[in-house]
């Protein structure tokens, strides 16, 4: 993400998205009521006025537009921004209803009647988050899958199973895996070819070690991209939300944002499941622990604050600013993982706290 401008006084950042987690970033900071800028392609008649779509000429036009639906297709790629037109070129009305596609390598103008701290410190550690995605291959003797990670989440790309033969069956059992492998391997191809991004193959027992050393072999330079080797109790994807929850990824992506969040969570659940008195979760104990003081961390799903009514948003940002005022840290959990899905089970909102607090006394 480049951030071009950054003006408070009149309320907007000018940003260019760079990748698809930028896309992502900026679908959790643009709101209802929000205004957006950018290039777009609109409908207008050869004498200049507007017509609806399929019965004029389509020019490229400057637009801004007040929001009010905004949508994310992560398999296309793509952000589209719905609103009515406030500022446009003489040919357009405003008014009328218009579509943004915010596309990568594009400028886009958001203004905001007040930016948050953490809507300023999500663009900022966008503009400086240069880790690429990590492909991670979980694989045993019963099927594998490949999957890819990102700031979102785990991106599932092949899932596929197998039935080898028994250990009885030594020679037909060698041969059954080699074939199997190879088919793993291509598997694994298709994906590094696109990305060549680092490469965590996980798995239970000896068989991601025999696959990596496959690798080796037959495709020494998908090899040379493999970064670690871990086990795990599970295979398939099972496996590889395992491995974040555990935190075996973390030699291979320390900074990698959806380990973070998935630490996060489970450190909550943790202490829940312990009864521990420094965890609470749920809009009012969580409102009363951070006026007293008490939140270290604050851990809410970004689609709470996506998806809130304007009325309920101010009561979340207000409660963001007071843990902010005290000192507290704010930890926004994407709800595309499995963590963020574990978080809204428990209300989409959770803190850990530097010291016990009881509403009732609080």
């Amino acid at each position: 993400m480049k951030i071009l401008e950054t003006n408070l006084k009149k309320g907007f950042v000018k940003v260019i998205p760079e990748t698809m987690d930028d896309l992502w970033h900026l679908y959790n900071v643009i709101y209802r009521n929000d205004e957006v800028y950018a290039h777009t392609t609109r409908e207008v008649k050869p004498d200049g006025k507007y017509e609806r779509p399929g019965r004029g000429e389509r020019v490229r036009v400057f637009l801004g537009i007040k929001v009010e639906t905004v949508g994310w297709d992560k398999l296309l790629g793509r952000l589209r921004v719905h609103g009515t037109i406030r500022e446009a070129p003489e040919t357009v009305p405003t008014g009328a209803h218009h579509t943004l596609n915010i596309a990568l390598n594009t400028p886009a103008t958001i203004v905001k009647t007040a930016w948050s701290r953490h809507h300023l410190e999500r663009l900022e550690r966008a503009s400086k988050t240069s880790e690429k995605p990590m492909i991670i291959v979980s694989i045993d003797d019963e099927g594998y899958a490949v999957a890819t990670t990102a700031q979102y989440g785990v991106d599932e790309k092949i899932v596929e199973r197998t039935k080898l033969p028994g250990k009885l069956e030594a020679e037909k059992r060698s041969a059954a895996f080699n074939e199997y492998f190879r088919k793993a391997s291509n598997s694994l191809r298709q994906i590094w070819t696109t990305m060549h991004a680092p490469i965590v193959i996980i798995g239970v027992g000896f068989v991601k070690n025999d696959f990596a050393k496959f690798l080796e072999n037959e495709a020494a330079d998908v090899a040379k991209s493999v970064v670690d080797i871990k086990s795990v109790n599970n295979g398939g994807i099972s496996g590889i939300h395992e491995a974040l929850r555990s935190g075996v990824l973390l030699k291979a992506a320390k900074r990698l944002r959806v380990v973070e969040e998935t630490g996060i969570v489970e450190e909550v659940l943790r202490r829940l499941g312990k009864s521990e008195p420094t965890v609470t979760y749920g809009l009012k104990e969580v409102e009363g622990a951070a006026r007293s003081g008490a939140v270290e961390k604050l851990i809410l799903t970004d689609s709470m604050l996506r998806e809130s009514t304007d009325e309920n948003r101010l009561q979340i940002e207000e409660i963001m600013k007071e843990v902010e005022r005290k000192g507290g840290m704010i930890v926004v959990v994407s709800t595309e993982h499995e963590a963020g899905v574990k978080l809204n089970a428990l209300g989409s909102t959770a803190a850990i706290l530097r010291f016990p607090y009881h509403r009732d006394g609080g």
